[in-house]
């Protein structure tokens, strides 16, 4: 059907003006509101609301269309903190009561366990437990990556993308990150408009500051900033301490400001010369303080680099971790394998109460990260291996089998306890398919995209694991995203 005629049948055109009551949320956070069977999605709309709302993209069933108006706003509706928050991608639901927003989050989980998954919408009712929510859901982020631009008259501009573009929202502080962000963005603004050093432009490839990287950690007070750089060295080393070389002009003026922030610990440069969309460079250099800052999470010492992943919300994060750690049923006897662990968080966290514990990663960095975190808390019982986990885990698998067959039973590589915690994506069919064939007792499942989640658990389930408990954890407020923690025991 052509576009006019796909347009003719729906009787709603581009630019159409309509008024809608919202009945409805989306998986993206957007409001769903329908006149005569003809379903609207509403960015910013909220449940409840009466809006007017102009046609922006019209199909034969549904339109997408922008929020014009709100002739009668909903109960569950708020003044958003942020002034910009509507242009902003980073906060899609800020103008929705918190409390509106948990009910948003455990209806998302169950909603994509039921549908995608194929699950029996009581059995899943019955296993969903409430979601763990945040007490104080603000400043609540210990890492901001500001991307740095110009805007049409050729200014200067730090802030957040606006959603699904690249045209930066100005901004130098946020609501959800913390407050040292603002006066780290000023010093560095300020130093490229006196010292005219320009931002990169995606364009042409020229200029040379991306981003502003800046991290914190919540319990020590260090905090990291790493300036991402399209400059090239030519030496390809990913991590240099002290480096002499001036990668910006009066760099020392500019590290002598940012050195003045309570609690700085660590200034760097990440090389970038990419034309690409991911934001850090391999290539790393410290031009003043440490290599990492340092942060603790469930009792453990952690030290972070500019390429660490480390979960951006350490109050959630602790109370997911308890919750997969409740999950596992840890007596410490346990063997137990954590799939994508990163640089070992929930690794060394089970550790504390299991046999043995073993992770896997595919980045060579955060595994030296885990290994030496491992040695840093004196934990002894934690080996950690650098790979896929749908590769290392066969030929572990194989390792197994092959021993069994001499007369060792291999009893040290099979897991009594699976933990995964994979990337949006979910697991890779190899790595579920291995998970099934080891067998272990119980499977953790950590997931921050419940759509994956759900296709995931049909395998598992299908493959003779039985879901026991759900759980949600928001931590991620004012935006659409959600954790999960998942458990299931195998079925005899």
């Amino acid at each position: 059907m052509s576009r006019k005629k796909e347009i003719e049948t729906s009787g709603y055109k581009k630019d159409d003006v309509l008024t809608v009551d919202i009945t409805d949320i989306g998986n993206d956070g957007e409001g769903i509101g329908k006149i005569n069977g003809y379903t609207l999605f509403i960015k910013d709309a909220v449940i409840g609301d009466k809006v007017r709302a102009k046609v922006m993209k019209a199909k034969k069933n549904y339109a997408y269309a922008h929020l014009e108006e709100v002739i009668s706003p909903s109960e569950y509706r708020i003044s958003p903190k942020c002034p910009v928050a509507r242009q902003c991608g980073g906060c899609q639901i800020q103008s929705m009561s918190y409390e509106r927003q948990l009910e948003f989050k455990q209806s998302k989980v169950r909603n994509n366990i039921v549908r995608l998954g194929g699950f029996d919408a009581e059995f899943i009712d019955g296993l969903m437990q409430p979601i763990i929510g945040m007490e104080e859901p603000w400043e609540y982020r210990n890492k901001a990556q500001f991307p740095v631009g110009c805007n049409k008259e050729g200014n200067i501009v730090t802030g957040f993308y606006a959603g699904r573009s690249h045209n930066i929202i100005p901004m130098t502080s946020c609501y959800i990150g913390t407050k040292e962000n603002e006066t780290v963005m000023e010093i560095v603004k300020t130093h490229m408009e006196k010292n005219h050093v320009r931002p990169y432009d995606e364009s042409t490839g020229k200029g040379l500051v991306r981003h502003v990287l800046i991290r914190k950690g919540f319990t020590s007070g260090e905090i990291m900033v790493c300036l991402v750089i399209n400059y090239r060295t030519g030496s390809g080393k990913k991590q240099t301490s002290g480096a002499s070389v001036e990668y910006i002009t009066n760099q020392k003026e500019l590290v002598e400001r940012l050195s003045e922030i309570k609690g700085m610990s660590s200034i760097s440069v990440s090389i970038n010369t990419e034309k690409t969309n991911v934001i850090m460079g391999l290539e790393v250099h410290t031009i003043w303080g440490k290599d990492t800052i340092s942060d603790t999470l469930c009792g453990l010492k952690f030290e972070i680099s500019p390429l660490s992943f480390y979960q951006v919300n350490p109050v959630q994060t602790r109370k997911l971790y308890e919750q997969a750690i409740e999950y596992a049923a840890l007596t410490g006897k346990e063997t137990v394998w954590d799939l994508y662990c990163g640089i070992g968080t929930i690794t060394l966290s089970m550790a504390k109460t299991a046999g043995r514990v073993y992770g896997i990663e595919v980045i060579p960095e955060a595994i030296e990260d885990a290994k030496r975190n491992a040695e840093r808390n004196g934990i002894s019982n934690a080996e950690f291996y650098c790979g896929k986990a749908e590769e290392v885990l066969p030929e572990f698998y194989e390792k197994k089998r092959k021993t069994a067959v001499g007369g060792d039973d291999g009893s040290s590589l099979n897991p009594d306890v699976i933990v995964v915690d994979p990337p949006r994506k979910g697991c890779d069919q190899v790595c579920l398919e291995t998970m099934l064939k080891m067998q272990p007792e119980r499977i953790v499942y950590v997931s921050c995209d419940s759509a994956t989640l759900a296709r995931d658990l049909r395998i598992l389930s299908d493959g003779g694991y039985s879901l026991k408990a759900i759980r949600p954890c928001d931590m991620f407020p004012w935006t659409v995203h959600v954790e999960t923690a998942v458990l299931l025991t195998k079925t005899n």
